[in-house]
This record gives C-alpha cells, sequence and structure tokens, in this order.
C-alpha cells in the first residue's frame, strides 16, 4: 500500500486494518505526517503540531492493537483538532496575534473524549482569527489554501481542518459552526460535514449557550462522520444544553427508496453560480435513481434571513470580540476587528428582531419538514472565493450581482437560524476550476439519523468520494 493510500484511508479501513494487525498505527501517523510536512508550505492547513508526541503515541497504540486491547473507537487515528478548543498544557491561539502566547489550563469536552477513544492529535488545524470568517488566513498564521485548487479558499471558519483532510493530512477533522463553519469548508473541499442539533455535543462556555454554535466533525466518507460524531455527541457534566440521553448513530441504514425529499434551489432569494446548479441537479438525480420522489418546494425565506442571521452574530459574537478591541484593536485583522465594531451599534432591539425573523422562518420550513423526509440545497452559491479573499473591503457578485461578502455567498446561516435541525453537507461535483461544491441535507429537528441514511444511500450509489480523484498535490 503507498503512502498516499495510507493518506486517504478511511478511518473505518484503518481501524478494521489495525484490528486486523494487517496495518500499524505507525505506519499510518509516518505517512500523514510526511505528507503534512511536504504540503504545509504550500497550503498552511496547520498551526501547532505534536508529531513527536504522535508518533510516540502511535507506537503505544500499536501495542494495544497488539494485545487485542484498543483503547478505543479512535485509536491510532491521526486527528486533526481545529484550533479554537484546548487541550490542557498545549498552546490554542484561535488564529489570532492576542492569543499567540496562550496555553491551556484545561481541555475542551470534545476533546477530552476524542483523546479518551484513544484519538492521537497530531496537530491543530488552522482557523481565521476567532473563526470570524468564512474563509481562513489571518495575521498570525498566514492565508490557508485548497488542495484542490490553491487559489481559492478551503473555506472557513474550519478551512485549516478541510484543507487537511483534502490533502491528507488527517484522517478526522473537528469542526465549530456559528454560520457555516464546518458546511462551508466541508462543500469547497470535497467532504462530510455535519451541523448537529443544538445541544447534540457540548461545548465551552459560553458559546455553549449560544443556540447558533455547534460543534461537529469533517471526515472523507459519512461512516467516518458518523464514527466520531457518536464520540462527541452526549451529555457533558460542564455544559447545561448538552442534551441527555445520548444518540448514537447506525453506521447502516434501510435504503431509501419511497422517500420523499423537498428541494429548494436557492432558499428563497440567495444567488447560485451555474455550475453550483448543474452539480446540485445533477446529485438530485441519484436520489431519484435510488427510488425517492423529489419535489421543488417554496421555502418562503428573503433577504430578511441573511440580514436576521448577521445581526444575531453582530450582537453575540461581536459582542464579544468587542471586548478585546479598546486593548488589541492594532492586533485584530481587518474581519475580526469589523465584527467587533459592528456589535458596539448593536441593539437589545436588532437582537429581537433576529428572533422574530427566526420564529417566521420556521413557519414555513417546519412544515415542508412534515410532509417531507429532508430538504435539500446548496451548500454554497459559488465553489468559493480566492484564498486571500478580504470580506471587509472587497467585494462579491454571483451572476453579476453583488452579495453580502461575509455570508452572502453560502447558503449556511439559515440553518444556524435553525439551530435544532441537523444538517450534513456532503459532496455535489466539482466545478471547472477543479474546486468541489457540495449539497446540505437538512433533516427535522433532532432527527440525525434522517440525514444520515439520506447521505449514505447517496454516497454509496456514487462508490464514495477520494478513491478515483485526488487533488494533485
Amino acid at each position: 500500500m503507498s503512502d498516499t493510500d495510507l493518506c486517504y484511508m478511511t478511518a473505518d479501513a484503518a481501524i478494521a486494518a489495525f484490528t486486523a494487525r494487517t496495518l500499524s498505527p505507525v505506519d499510518l501517523m509516518q505517512a500523514v505526517i510526511a505528507r503534512a510536512e511536504a504540503v504545509q508550505d504550500d497550503l498552511k492547513p496547520f498551526t501547532y503540531t505534536h508529531y513527536d508526541e504522535a508518533m510516540d503515541q502511535a507506537r503505544q497504540s500499536e501495542a494495544r492493537y497488539a494485545k487485542g486491547t484498543p483503547m478505543g473507537t479512535l485509536d491510532g487515528l491521526p486527528i486533526g483538532i481545529k484550533d479554537e478548543s484546548e487541550i490542557a498544557g498545549k498552546p490554542t491561539s484561535n488564529g489570532s496575534l492576542i492569543m499567540k502566547d496562550h496555553v491551556a489550563e484545561t481541555t475542551s469536552a470534545n476533546n477530552q473524549r476524542i483523546i479518551a477513544e484513544g484519538g492521537i492529535v497530531h496537530a491543530r488545524t488552522a482557523t481565521p482569527e476567532f473563526s470570524s470568517a468564512g474563509v481562513t488566513w489571518s495575521r498570525l498564521w498566514g492565508v490557508t489554501r485548497n488542495p484542490w485548487n490553491p487559489e481559492f479558499s478551503p473555506g472557513g471558519s474550519s478551512g485549516g481542518a478541510a484543507a487537511s483532510l483534502a490533502a491528507g493530512t488527517s484522517t478526522l477533522c473537528t469542526g465549530s459552526d456559528i454560520g457555516g463553519s464546518i458546511r462551508i469548508p466541508a462543500s469547497t473541499c470535497g467532504l462530510v460535514g455535519y451541523k448537529p442539533p443544538y445541544g447534540r455535543n457540548p461545548d465551552d462556555p459560553p458559546f455553549n449557550l449560544d443556540f447558533y454554535c455547534h460543534t461537529g466533525p469533517l471526515a472523507r466518507s459519512v461512516r467516518d462522520a458518523i464514527r466520531l460524531q457518536n464520540v462527541m455527541c452526549g451529555p457533558h457534566p460542564t455544559d447545561i444544553v448538552s442534551l441527555r440521553p445520548k444518540l448514537v448513530l447506525p453506521s447502516e441504514y434501510e435504503p431509501i427508496k419511497g422517500w420523499k425529499i423537498a428541494y429548494s434551489p436557492d432558499l428563497g432569494g440567495f444567488e447560485i453560480d451555474p455550475e453550483v446548479r448543474r452539480n446540485t441537479e445533477a446529485a438530485l438525480q441519484v436520489f431519484r435513481d435510488l427510488g425517492a420522489t423529489v419535489e421543488e418546494v417554496d421555502i418562503g425565506w428573503g433577504p430578511e434571513v441573511l440580514e436576521a442571521g448577521l445581526a444575531y452574530l453582530a450582537h453575540l459574537f461581536g459582542g464579544y470580540l468587542s471586548t478585546l478591541l479598546a486593548d488589541h484593536a492594532d492586533e485584530m485583522t481587518p474581519y475580526c476587528r469589523d465584527l467587533a465594531e459592528r456589535a458596539l451599534g448593536s441593539t437589545a432591539q436588532d437582537f429581537v428582531a433576529s428572533l422574530e425573523v427566526a420564529g417566521q422562518m420556521y413557519l414555513t420550513l417546519g412544515p415542508i419538514l412534515e410532509r417531507y423526509n429532508v430538504l435539500i440545497c446548496p451548500t454554497s452559491g459559488l465553489p468559493s472565493v480566492k484564498a486571500d479573499f478580504q470580506p471587509t473591503s472587497e467585494s462579491l457578485s454571483i451572476n453579476g450581482k453583488p452579495v453580502d461578502p461575509m455570508l452572502g455567498w453560502v447558503l449556511t446561516t439559515p440553518f444556524n437560524t435553525m439551530s435544532r435541525c441537523p444538517v450534513l453537507s456532503v459532496p455535489s461535483g466539482h466545478a471547472a476550476n477543479n474546486v468541489p461544491t457540495g449539497i446540505q441535507i437538512v433533516g427535522r429537528t433532532y432527527s440525525d439519523a434522517d440525514v444520515f441514511q439520506a447521505a449514505l444511500a447517496y454516497e454509496t450509489a456514487l462508490g464514495g468520494w477520494y478513491k478515483d480523484r485526488l487533488p494533485a498535490l
């Protein structure tokens, strides 16, 4: 087996090979680290790396498999952890000059679980400053690029995670999603990215209390996403909103023949690039071929949906960042400083108005999801934007029409507003520039298994991803 094969091996296949003792965690880790060292300067998926420690842990994992006593469901897998959650004794920068010397004193709930299951944290994945952009670049770490086409962004804010998986430098990665930060990178890099319902996975305070905020997995296959999601989810003593009981997703599902699938091409008002639309329609045909009925629906949303989402983010997320302005404004990136400054003009009335829009949105979405098993729409209106795109000073248009440069080019934020709906982004194809595109599969509130059932049927019908086509690195 070549090093490239190892780097793109699924987590399921790796665990099976470890168990059968046909592959050592040491061999996998060596291949992944070698790949990471070869692409880091060009792509910058990682911030901090822990390669020596990871190799020591891989040898310990090898010994456990030799005894038939693996630590857990992730034992021996190289897992990239987004550089925002904490691991005690390790640096965490949040992509910010302000935190360049920060060393964590505690370990975040999700990271506790991943480490307890034997996952090996070989590296931290890059994020824009404080995860506050849909692209991934920062003054501290530079520009993270898309392995499929380095001129373009891997998306954000979990862009380093997506770039790592697409480049074969991690087997699994964690992400977080407050406006699309898991699903945007999943789409731009041809991955599976899951935004679970609010409360399904624990998070750190204060953002565990923000219903737009979700932690979740990024992976190269649906079953791999299930594997990591099953580790991340469940109640945790430090998170009051984490849901009981723990939901364990199966890895096998019944066919979706006879399902009714709703389709919204633009969620009522987003501009969609012709290549994204073409790939979305091709994906829908796969669902029809699987025996599902696909019907276009009018979701009844307009520009107020994005406006409300941005207002909410400015009020809460921007409010959090605004506390840094007095002492650190000169150190902040323009996009982070802009969001912080927006909060200074936000009012409680603006916040309440965003909640009123959320209520109106579900008055149309809720009945649609009662009539259909899932809703499908594009993840992004564009395949991607350029890698160093500056959302506060550059304009952006789709089909010749201007869109909000922050989040107007993606269709993700409305489902942070509709936060109790599970949403899975899966690949739909590639654009002419080789950048992948994706679709969102949206489920009924807290019906996680439905979106995975649909996604696994779709992936199986296509034969999976990252098999016959890889980035040319």
